[in-house]
């Protein structure tokens, strides 16, 4: 339990998918959660939803609220900082998801010894299986660190990196979940055209990588280890293993989070 009050400052998928996790570990209750958004339908949608506290307003959520996560998009955020700057008081953890923006932004704009965390979570919030990526921002403490490690853990897995990271992070677990969803398309049509229908197909592919993805993570071993446990010497799994090989499989998915990373990093510096 964290015995603070929590506003979002954006309520679209991430920042819904991130209360409704919140709520659901039983990290505040729900009246001790607030969220503005400019879309008032939906705000007024997740109130009845989750039983939180709402407002088309930004500050009125920053004034009620102790810890404040920022998950405005990044095109957006310079004039969400502006507009807050008096109301985000140094007594208030600021914890930003805006991808590609660094702690420096935060601290620049808001007012001098304000503490600011930023995160990088992914989509896969949505169903509370994220992969978070979490730094500190000089004047967060040790507390601040467990508060936001405490927050992304009750959607998923969290671990703190030093920011010089962060672009690793988005091209690794920000942008991963989009790596992954045509290996599972992929492998489904592999079942459908050798005859299987492709409900069944998309079913046994998307548990396949789940398996194997929770095997990884809850026996600590080596992929490569993992592989070795299900390719038998002249079997099926090799001859798949090895076309995989010829296809330059590795390449692709390292070349994949490569490219991401330094596209993070060139949407920083603008």
């Amino acid at each position: 339990m964290i015995n603070r009050k929590i506003g979002f400052i954006g309520a679209g998928k991430m920042g819904s998918a991130l209360m409704q996790g919140i709520i659901k570990a039983g990290i505040v209750p729900p009246e001790n959660i607030g969220a503005s958004d400019v879309y008032e339908p939906f705000l007024k949608e997740l109130q009845t939803k989750l039983g939180i506290r709402v407002s088309t307003d930004n500050a009125v959520i920053v004034r009620e609220s102790d810890i404040l996560i920022l998950a405005v998009k990044p095109q957006t955020l310079g004039s969400v900082l502006e507009n807050l700057r008096d109301d985000i008081t140094p007594e208030k953890l600021v914890i930003s998801i805006a991808a590609g923006v660094p702690l420096s932004t935060y601290e620049g704009a808001l007012l001098e010894g304000t503490r600011v965390v930023r995160v990088m979570p992914n989509i896969a919030a949505t169903v509370s299986e994220a992969a978070s990526g979490i730094s500190p921002g000089k004047y967060a403490t040790p507390e601040d660190m467990k508060d936001a490690l405490t927050i992304f853990s009750a959607v998923g897995t969290a671990v703190q990196v030093p920011e010089s990271l962060m672009d690793a992070v988005t091209g690794l677990s920000g942008s991963g979940p989009a790596f992954i969803f045509p290996v599972i398309e992929a492998m489904a049509d592999g079942a459908v055209l050798v005859g299987m229908d492709r409900k069944s197909a998309l079913t046994l592919s998307a548990q396949t990588v789940l398996g194997a993805a929770k095997m990884a993570l809850e026996t600590g071993m080596h992929p490569g280890e993992l592989k070795d446990m299900v390719t038998s010497p002249a079997g099926t799994t090799i001859q798949g293993v090895h076309a995989l090989e010829e296809a330059g499989i590795r390449a692709a998915f390292m070349n994949a989070v490569i490219r991401a990373s330094e596209r993070s990093k060139e949407l920083g510096k603008k």
